[in-house]
C-alpha cells in the first residue's frame, strides 16, 4: 500500500507501510509465535487470516483540529496542531465517503474545533463507525454541552446521496483537558441507539460506548473460527467473559447448548440481548443469557457444578490477569478459548496455566499496516 501522508511524513501511525503485505502477515506470525513458543507448538498454527491491505477500517477515530470556519480531520502532530487526513487510505469505501461529507459540512457548522494548546474551543472529537448495511454512527465529543444544538443541525443529513445512511448521531462530553478519548455523559440524537453490524450470518447491534474490531472481514473469519471449535467439542455449556455485545456468545449458540456471556458494561449487555433477538439466532439462542458482571468476580463466585465445558475469554490489552488466571487454572474446565489482541499478555496468562495444553492456534490479521495482531487459541486441560 502506498499513502501520500506517510510519504510526506504528516503521519507514521501505520509503521509497515510500504512493506509487502505478504511480508507484514509473515513477520507478525513470526514474532507471535516466537512469543507464545513456549505454549505453542509449531504444527498447532493454522495459516493466519489475512485482511485487505488497505480500504479495511470500519471506524475512524478523528480529531478536530484547525480553527473555526477551516478545520482539520484527523491528528494532532508533536506541537498539538492539526493535521487533516480525511483522504486516509484504510477506510472502508463507505466510511471514506462519510469522513468526505463530514470534513465538507464541518466549516459551515460553526462549530470551533478544540485547541490543545490554548485549551480553547469545542470539537475535540468525531468517532465514526461504518457498517456492511451501508449504515454510520456518529459520535461527537464536546468540551460543554453549549454546542448541541450545532451539532444537531450538522448531522441532518450526514453521509449526503452517495455516503451511508446516518442510523445513530450522539453527543459526548468531555469536558477536561486530558488524553482521553471521550467522556462519561453522552446524548443520543437519534431514535434509533445502536448500529446493526452484520458480521458472519449474524446481526450485531453496537451502543455508542460498544467495543467492536475495526476489521469486520476479519472479525467475521475470528467468530467463524471459534464457533467452529467450539461446535467441535459439543459442549452443553458456554461461558463467553468479557462477552462485549455478545459476539463470540450468539456465534457459538446451539440449540440444547446453554450460554451465558459475562460483560461489566451494562450497555453492551442491553446490546446484546437485542442481538439474540435475531431471526437467524431463532431456535439456536433460547438458552443464551447475558449477565452484567464483573469477569473474575463472576467466575470466582460460581459453584463446581455451574462452571462450562468450554470457557471463551477475550480480555482488554491487559490480558485476564492473575486472579482469573489462578481460577481458570484450579477450576477443572476442560476448553479454554483465548481471543487476545496483545501475545505478551496472553503469555503471562498461559504461564499460570500450566494444567492447559495448546491445541490450536491461529492469528488474525485486524491492522494491516501495523504490527498490532489478534491472536485465538484452543487449549485442552491436561488429564
Amino acid at each position: 500500500m502506498q499513502c501520500d501522508y506517510y510519504d510526506a511524513g504528516v503521519c507514521r501511525s501505520c509503521t509497515l507501510m510500504g512493506e509487502p503485505y505478504a511480508a507484514q502477515l509473515a513477520g507478525k506470525q513470526d514474532a507471535v509465535a516466537a512469543t507464545l513458543a513456549p505454549w505453542v507448538a509449531p504444527g498447532c498454527w493454522s495459516d493466519a487470516a489475512p485482511s485487505r491491505e488497505s480500504g479495511f477500517r470500519n471506524k475512524a477515530k478523528l480529531v478536530v483540529g484547525g480553527r473555526k470556519g477551516a478545520p482539520t480531520v484527523g491528528i494532532l502532530d508533536a506541537a498539538g496542531r492539526g493535521v487533516d487526513l480525511r483522504h486516509c487510505g484504510l477506510y472502508e469505501q463507505g466510511l471514506h465517503a462519510a469522513v468526505l461529507d463530514l470534513a465538507d459540512r464541518l466549516p459551515a457548522s460553526g462549530l470551533t474545533p478544540y485547541d490543545v494548546p490554548t485549551r480553547q474551543g469545542e470539537l475535540k472529537h468525531v468517532l465514526l463507525t461504518h457498517s456492511p448495511a451501508g449504515e454510520l454512527m456518529a459520535r461527537f465529543v464536546l468540551r460543554s454541552p453549549g454546542q448541541r444544538r450545532r451539532v444537531g443541525d450538522l448531522v441532518d443529513g450526514l453521509g449526503g446521496r452517495t455516503g451511508p445512511r446516518l442510523r445513530v448521531a450522539s453527543v459526548n462530553l468531555q469536558p477536561e483537558h486530558k488524553a482521553v478519548l471521550e467522556g462519561e455523559a453522552e446524548e443520543v440524537l437519534t431514535a434509533d441507539a445502536t448500529l446493526p453490524m452484520p458480521v458472519a450470518g449474524l446481526t450485531l447491534h453496537l451502543g455508542t460506548r460498544s467495543f467492536f474490531q475495526t476489521n469486520t472481514q476479519v472479525a467475521a473469519e475470528l467468530y467463524r473460527q471459534v464457533a467452529a471449535w467450539v461446535d467441535g467439542l459439543r459442549p452443553g455449556r458456554v461461558w463467553d467473559l468479557y462477552c462485549g455485545v455478545g459476539g463470540f456468545a450468539l456465534h457459538t449458540s446451539a440449540p440444547g447448548r446453554a450460554v451465558v456471556g459475562v460483560e461489566q458494561s451494562a450497555e453492551a449487555v442491553r446490546s446484546a440481548r437485542r442481538s439474540r433477538e435475531d431471526p437467524a439466532l431463532q431456535g439456536r439462542a433460547e438458552d443464551t443469557t447475558f449477565v452484567t458482571a464483573d469477569a473474575t468476580r463472576y467466575a470466582r463466585a460460581s459453584g463446581p457444578a455451574d462452571r462450562p465445558d468450554v470457557l471463551v475469554v477475550n480480555p482488554p490489552r491487559r490480558g485476564i490477569g492473575p486472579d482469573l488466571a489462578d481460577w481458570v487454572e484450579s477450576s477443572g474446565v476442560p476448553h479454554l478459548v483465548y481471543s487476545s489482541c496483545a501475545a505478551s499478555s496472553l503469555a503471562r496468562d498461559l504461564a499460570r496455566m500450566p494444567s492447559y495444553a495448546v491445541r490450536h492456534a491461529r492469528l488474525f490479521d485486524m491492522f494491516p499496516q501495523t504490527r498490532h495482531h489478534e491472536v485465538a487459541l484452543l487449549l485442552q486441560r491436561r488429564r
